[in-house]
């Protein structure tokens, strides 16, 4: 994306449309710096039309720099021997071969004006490093030419075009290009690109080869229908991005129609070899596949461990045993419940006030069977990591039955459970009970002696990392028990 340096922002006399398509051009020019192995300046005008700014830059990435410096910034004033005064005046692309010299570099230049709605709005200023020239040769010759031809397309308006705003992979020219003439016949193709097509079944030469049925052959088994939709690609004139996949390989394409002088000059097609990003791609689908059923398979076991502790709750003769089995119940169900949620989770992340909203309908049923228990919740935990959210639930339902048991005595009555993000990766949760209160001389060692979920609670904080407390109502009815926990990745989590 375009960025005008805050310097010179005020100094500029664009409108929104002229910076929405001079974003575009940086978006694009990759292709013109890499064919003409040059560094790219884009130059807008100021107030004055005698002054510039330079608001962009890039380096060529088939070649050698020839700008040592970062020039966005800088400025042009009342300069008239300028190439980019020249050009911005005379509405003419202009040039020198002088090599002139950049920090002890000959360099040519060039300049080309960009218009749009009418009227001239920037210049993009080529130089060309002739020291670390490339030695001609037949990639060199074409990419120049092809370069010249889109230096001529961006002076007359027709690059970039608006379809090329739905280009998001954008390949390099240096990973593989053909260039077809008017007739989709291939007049020359790079080494990298004729890697690709072997990779997809080629055997013989691309060169004076139609590019479209021969790669609708190379993707297409015999005896079955052609893809159209890869075809009208092709064939399309506007920019186009797709991909292609054949037996052995996979490869992202671009589409770029090009013009000489206004007139037909064939397509050039740039491509990127894909083959082992989608493997890659393939296998992480398939291992987030596998998670999730593992996930979906310790669920049901879970389940099934749980109703064999509620059989087994029924059958007890002993009070004191019975409520034990049922507690358990609900520590396996906490459990289980993550990870149904895990189950159908596709980041490392749960959101987790479905979670607690479960947890909180669960413990009034397993806690208060003499009574009606309303569970709410005020606020919202949002994404927890999932190495959290096993050991968070267990925290939470334990003290949803703690205040039920103890703060309701197993009664009816109303908990609150209160989540709040600190501001340093911390989450706070209060579980808020509008019972009987604590009683006199309460200390919350001793009472971990004694409750086995208190207990279970204090370690799991301790494992997290977290703070527990146990502490009067401030609202002087019932108690608050207060938990603090560190989480893991905390701003990933929650896209802060």
């Amino acid at each position: 994306m375009l960025s005008v340096p805050a310097a010179v922002a005020d100094d500029l006399d664009l409108t929104d449309r002229d910076l929405d398509f001079l974003d575009l051009i940086v978006a694009e020019w990759h292709l013109l710096a890499d064919l003409s192995f040059s560094d790219l300046i884009l130059w807008v005008p100021g107030q004055d039309d005698n002054e510039f700014f330079a608001i962009a830059q890039i380096r060529p990435s088939t070649g050698p720099t020839a700008l040592t410096d970062d020039v966005v910034g800088d400025s042009i004033s009342y300069d008239p021997e300028a190439l980019v005064t020249e050009a911005y005046l005379s509405q003419r692309i202009t040039s020198t071969s002088n090599n002139k010299l950049q920090a002890g570099i000959p360099v040519d230049i060039s300049a080309i004006p960009v218009r749009h709605d009418g009227r001239v709005i920037a210049v993009v200023e080529r130089h060309t490093n002739q020291m670390g020239v490339r030695a001609p040769g037949e990639l060199e010759d074409n990419y120049l030419a092809i370069a010249e031809l889109l230096a001529d397309m961006l002076w007359r308006g027709q690059w970039p075009d608006n379809d090329s705003r739905n280009v998001t992979v954008g390949p390099r020219v240096g990973e593989g290009l053909i260039w077809v003439d008017p007739q989709s016949v291939v007049s020359y193709a790079s080494p990298n690109a004729v890697s690709i097509y072997r990779k997809l079944g080629l055997s013989g030469d691309l060169i004076g080869e139609p590019l479209i049925p021969l790669t609708l052959s190379l993707l297409t088994k015999p005896g079955e229908p052609i893809d159209r939709g890869v075809e009208a690609h092709f064939r399309s004139r506007s920019t186009q991005e797709f991909e292609i996949t054949g037996p052995g390989a996979t490869a992202v394409v671009r589409t770029l129609a090009l013009t000489r002088q206004g007139r037909d000059a064939g397509k050039l097609v740039v491509y990127r070899d894909a083959t082992e990003l989608r493997h890659k791609e393939r296998q992480l689908v398939t291992k987030n596949a596998t998670i999730r059923e593992i996930h979906h398979r310790v669920k049901n076991n879970l389940q099934t461990v749980s109703a064999l502790l509620r059989l087994q709750a029924r059958r007890m003769t002993s009070v004191e045993a019975a409520e034990a089995l049922r507690e358990a119940v609900a520590r396996v169900q906490a459990i289980a419940i993550v990870h149904e949620i895990l189950s159908r989770s596709f980041s490392g992340t749960v959101q987790f006030d479905d979670i607690a909203d479960r947890l909180l309908r669960l413990s009034g049923e397993v806690a208060a069977p003499r009574g009606r228990v309303q569970g709410l919740r005020d606020g919202s935990f949002g994404a927890i990591p999932a190495e959290v959210a096993t050991a968070l639930s267990l925290i939470i339902t334990e003290l949803c039955q703690n205040a039920i048991e103890h703060g309701l005595e197993a009664g009816s009555g109303t908990i609150v459970l209160a989540p709040r993000h600190l501001g340093d990766d911390r989450l706070e949760v209060s579980v808020i009970d509008y019972g009987q209160g604590l009683p006199a001389g309460f200390q919350i060692d001793d009472q971990n002696r004694q409750s086995l979920g208190l207990s279970i609670v204090s370690t799991l904080v301790a494992d997290l990392d977290g703070s527990f407390r146990l502490e009067p109502n401030p609202d002087g009815i019932g108690a608050r028990a207060i938990v603090t926990v560190r989480l893991p990745n905390a701003r990933e989590s929650h896209g802060r």
